[in-house]
C-alpha cells in the first residue's frame, strides 16, 4: 500500500508532525510505503476558478506552474492520501487549503471533459491536531468537508485521528499521543486491506 501525507504544519516539528511521526513510524512497520510532503516548502498558488482543467481529458489540466502538478503525480500514484493539518480557525492551515482546492482538477464535472475523476477508490484520511476537545467540535468541521468531499467524488473517507492542543507540546510526544496516531495507521491498513 503507498500512502502520500500532505504535512500541511507551517512548523516542521509542531504538533502535527509529531502525530505524522508516529503515523508514518507504524506504516513502515506495516509494511506500508510512505511519501511525506511538507506543503509549507512548496510553491502552491490559489485556484483562480478558470476551469481550464475542466476541459482536459483524463489529466489534471491545471495551467498555473507552480508545484501543485508536482504533488498531484505523488497524490495519484498512492492508494491513501493524509491530510495532516492544524486546525486553523476550523478548517486547514492555508497551505492544505490551497491544495484542496486546486484537487478541482482531478474532478471532471463541470467542463468539456468527459465526466471522470482521476482518483476515484482513492481513500483520504485526516490526521490533526486542534485547540478544543476533538469530541466536542475541536475538528468536526474539516472532518464534515471531507466526508462530503469523498462523496462528491467517489473517494473513500477512512476518517480522523484529533489530538488536543492543550498549550503543552510534550503531550505530542505522550504515550497517549503515539497510540492515537498509530492505532490510526493500523485501522487505515485495515479498511483499505478489505
Amino acid at each position: 500500500m503507498r500512502t502520500c501525507i500532505l504535512m500541511g504544519s507551517l512548523r516542521s516539528d509542531g504538533n502535527t508532525a509529531h502525530l505524522a511521526k508516529y503515523f508514518m513510524e507504524r506504516m513502515g512497520e506495516l509494511e506500508a510505503e510512505v511519501e511525506y510532503v511538507e506543503l509549507r516548502n512548496k510553491k502552491i498558488y490559489p485556484c483562480v476558478g478558470c476551469k481550464c482543467c475542466q476541459d482536459r481529458r483524463g489529466e489534471y489540466g491545471c495551467p498555473q506552474e507552480d508545484d501543485v502538478a508536482e504533488i498531484v503525480d505523488s497524490m495519484l500514484k498512492s492508494d491513501v492520501l493524509v491530510f495532516a493539518t492544524p486546525i486553523y480557525t476550523w478548517q486547514a492551515t492555508p497551505p492544505t487549503k490551497a491544495l484542496m482546492d486546486r484537487m478541482y482538477g482531478l474532478n471532471k464535472y463541470y467542463g468539456k471533459a468527459p465526466r471522470e475523476v482521476l482518483n476515484v477508490g482513492q481513500a483520504y484520511a485526516l490526521l490533526t491536531s486542534c485547540g478544543y476537545d476533538p469530541d466536542r467540535g475541536g475538528a468536526d468541521l474539516l472532518d464534515e468537508v471531507m466526508r462530503r468531499w469523498c462523496k462528491h467524488s467517489g473517494t473513500q473517507y477512512k476518517g480522523m485521528y484529533a489530538f488536543r492542543d492543550k498549550g503543552d507540546p510534550q503531550a505530542f510526544s505522550s504515550a497517549k499521543a503515539q497510540a492515537g496516531a498509530r492505532d490510526f495507521a493500523d485501522e487505515i491498513i485495515r479498511t483499505c486491506s478489505r
